[in-house]
């Protein structure tokens, strides 16, 4: 059984886990700048060039100034 950390729902597959993070309605990134999470989706047009997506947040980059939630809790602990 695979958990997705973001919300606790649980998958049979680690496919289907990967699957569920571009969805999940739990952020999977974290602005350093705002504060605020986000769903990575929300984040990219074309998978390659990240920003935060609220308004007013300069917030960019991928280990710039947005953070996957799992490194940010590793780090933290």
């Amino acid at each position: 059984m695979h958990t997705c950390r973001n919300c606790n729902q649980s998958f049979q597959t680690e496919l289907a886990l990967e699957l569920h993070g571009d969805s999940c309605e739990n952020g999977q990134l974290f602005c350093q700048v705002c504060g605020d999470r986000f769903r990575e989706a929300d984040a990219t047009r074309d998978g390659w060039h990240f920003a935060c997506p609220n308004e007013g947040c300069d917030g960019a980059g991928l280990t710039e100034d947005l953070f996957e939630v799992e490194d940010v809790r590793t780090a933290g602990h």
